[in-house]
């Protein structure tokens, strides 16, 4: 053998000696798990009480000094949240008076209205016009198609409300994350230093910071817009931040060269050049805010969200899934709205066209004058309840009467479900102690991405477990790894089947888009109907809301495999399923590890959801804390759920990119 060779073989022998260690691993974990508790210390499993860290405790004596003693010179702290509240309190104040309230004085018994909300058919006529105008016909048929779905419904008071909230916490999201964006293209330490953080904010269970937002803003609309703020505006600062970067090295030579100051290069050039990114931002930030509103709701935000929580904690399916549906109609409309208007800033930039005058003037003289004809005549406002239906009955009855009909056949099921899967994989988790589970996240760790990823997953768990929460924690990671399970296994297989005919695609990714545009608690009302609460319900929820990246990603990877190569494949005469199983999906596994990635995401923030139907895991502790405003509690263990998901993201993230240097994908 030459030399060569003989330096060659260690970096490869390497790799192979270190994927037979995972055999060991699993034989060493069953042995564990088989050997009787007793056999071990007990603090494996449970830490005594003077090793854990009083980490809850000593933040809530943080935010109590917050808010009894901190100040910025003469200012107490609390004033100057209070004031920031006051100020954020004058546009969705304004946002309401358009939309919903009219335009009073006085309060109470007391109050005088000046003048009324714009009318029903004033908001339909404006919305109708600006679909026109953006996105053509079709677009226009779609707005009002579901505008009237919301008068039809007896919906339109409480989408009223939540499209006031949603017009202004999104600007000032999208407003927010452009001006993090731009400080993380202008500075590499600003991105490194905000990434992290935006890691956090996207994996910490939203219940985790709605305590801390309450205590420091106050109850009501305003605390739950900051929360909405603070939920979306996390992935335009990403969208923001990438889209800059994408921005061709030409237009930034040309602008140093026509000696462009700093504020001209960002506004001139930069963020007019990344419009189109941008949009897509923009439309993702109303997507997120419209998927809080019901969490918002538990906060004072009203609207729709608080129509179908009231709905869930009645147990009304019918009054809910009405009050879910339009919620959904509402994020459709302005997701459509959004794609129109960023193509439309796409053929604006290329061809110069702008809107013309002779457009919006007639539109906005046309909308004064029907205010004006509800001023003067008050029951034009009022849509005739003559004209109204309702399908809460119905659904009731539905699910009724599927409880009545197939009741033993869906508790068999369940049933079967949670002893053959459930209740084992529970056992399970709860017989791992945690030192072992600890090292194996390091193992996987140092296998996937090095030192650096290993010592990352053990301080992940380390500090789980001496925050005294390891028990909730596997019990999250139980009912977490199962949901996932179940949905990769649903989901692959039909992104694999409907890959390759365009027609169901089609279809499969209206039905994937339908789940992730229904809020999340929309969910739980029918599934908690048909099969009460507990664990199974939980599972079942957490599978349609995390099963659709799991089919999109699958899809995506085939659909994505160079022709070349399956022509290749063709020519030396594969069958289809050699094709399937030795080109197309090793060369699309890397993207169908990012799906599974994104289910996990998905998962763990459903998982917070579930804690209303009985579960008793980490999302249990946040949910409990919020219910009790214990505010070290509730961050604590939303800081757990997030060591899971980034401690997972990153596992996963640097195992797709070694699998694609290994097939030369990157």
């Amino acid at each position: 053998m030459s030399a060569p060779a003989l330096e060659a073989a260690p970096p490869l022998a390497r790799p192979r000696a270190a994927a037979l260690l995972w055999p060991v691993v699993g034989a060493i974990t069953a042995l564990l798990v088989l050997l009787p508790t007793s056999a071990l210390p007990g603090w494996m499993w449970k830490l005594p009480p003077s090793w854990k860290l009083p980490l809850a405790g000593e933040v809530s004596a943080f935010v109590k000094w917050l808010v009894d003693s901190a100040a910025l010179g003469p200012l107490a702290f609390i004033d100057l949240t209070r004031a920031i509240a006051w100020v954020l309190d004058w546009p969705l104040a304004l946002a309401r008076a358009l939309l919903v309230a009219g335009f009073t004085t006085g309060q109470g018994s007391q109050a005088v209205q000046w003048f009324p909300p714009l009318p029903w058919f004033a908001v339909v006529f404006l919305a109708v016009a600006l679909a026109a105008r953006v996105g053509g016909w079709r677009l226009a048929l779609l707005m009002g198609a579901g505008l009237g779905y919301l008068l039809v419904f007896g919906q339109w008071a409480s989408a009223m409300v939540t499209l006031a909230s949603v017009l202004v916490a999104a600007p000032l999201a999208v407003a927010g994350g452009l001006m993090v964006g731009i400080a993380c293209h202008r500075s590499p330490r600003a991105e490194k230093a905000i990434t992290p953080l935006l890691d956090l904010a996207q994996t910490v269970p939203v219940f985790a910071y709605l305590v801390p937002i309450l205590v420091l803003f106050g109850f009501g609309p305003v605390s739950a817009m900051i929360a909405t703020i603070l939920y979306a505006l996390p992935p335009m600062v990403r969208i923001a931040a990438a889209a800059f970067r994408a921005v061709p090295e030409e237009v930034v030579a040309l602008a140093r060269m026509s000696g462009c100051t700093r504020r001209q290069f960002t506004w001139k050039v930069l963020v007019p050049t990344a419009r189109p990114a941008l949009m897509l931002g923009v439309n993702q930030v109303i997507l997120l805010t419209l998927n809080m509103v019901i969490i918002a709701s538990m906060i004072g935000a009203g609207g729709l969200g608080y129509d179908v929580l009231t709905a869930l904690r009645r147990l009304a399916i019918g009054a809910g899934i009405e009050a879910g549906l339009a919620i959904t109609v509402l994020a459709i409309l302005l997701d459509r709205l959004a794609q129109a208007m960023a193509r439309a800033s796409e053929r604006g930039r290329h061809h110069g066209a702008r809107a013309p005058r002779r457009y919006w003037l007639p539109v906005l003289a046309v909308s004064a004058a029907l205010w004006l004809a509800a001023f003067l005549a008050p029951p034009l406002a009022t849509f005739p309840d003559s004209l109204q239906l309702s399908t809460a009955a119905w659904w009731d009855e539905w699910v009724r009467w599927i409880n009545i009909t197939f009741f033993d056949t869906l508790d068999a099921f369940k049933n079967a479900v949670l002893l053959n899967l459930l209740v084992p994989v529970k056992r399970f988790m709860l017989a791992l102690p945690w030192p072992w589970v600890a090292l194996v996240a390091a193992f996987a760790g140092w296998r996937a991405g090095g030192a650096g990823l290993a010592l990352g997953a053990l301080a992940g768990v380390l500090f789980i477990v001496f925050v005294g929460l390891w028990e909730y924690a596997a019990l999250t990671l139980y009912l977490c790894g199962v949901s996932v399970l179940v949905a990769v296994t649903l989901g692959v297989p039909i992104g694999i089947f409907a890959s390759g005919r365009e027609r169901l695609w089609r279809a499969v990714e209206v039905a994937i888009d339908t789940l992730q545009t229904l809020p999340s608690f929309v969910y739980l009302i029918p599934i908690v109907m048909l099969f009460r609460v507990g664990d199974f319900t939980a599972m079942i929820a957490i599978v349609l809301y995390a099963i659709a990246p799991a089919i999109r990603y699958t899809a995506h990877g085939l659909r994505g495999v160079p022709a070349p190569l399956v022509e290749a494949g063709i020519a030396n005469g594969c069958t289809r399923t050699q094709l399937l199983t030795r080109i197309k999906l090793p060369l699309a596994l890397p993207d169908m590890l990012l799906g599974v990635n994104q289910t996990i995401m998905l998962a763990l923030s459903m998982l917070v959801i579930t804690a209303l139907v009985g579960t008793r895991d980490l999302g249990q502790e946040v949910y409990s804390a919020l219910a009790k405003a214990d505010v070290g509690r509730g961050v604590v263990a939303g800081l757990c759920v997030a060591i899971i998901a980034m401690v997972a993201d990153r596992l996963i993230s640097a195992a797709a990119l070694r699998l694609k240097r290994r097939l030369g994908l990157s």
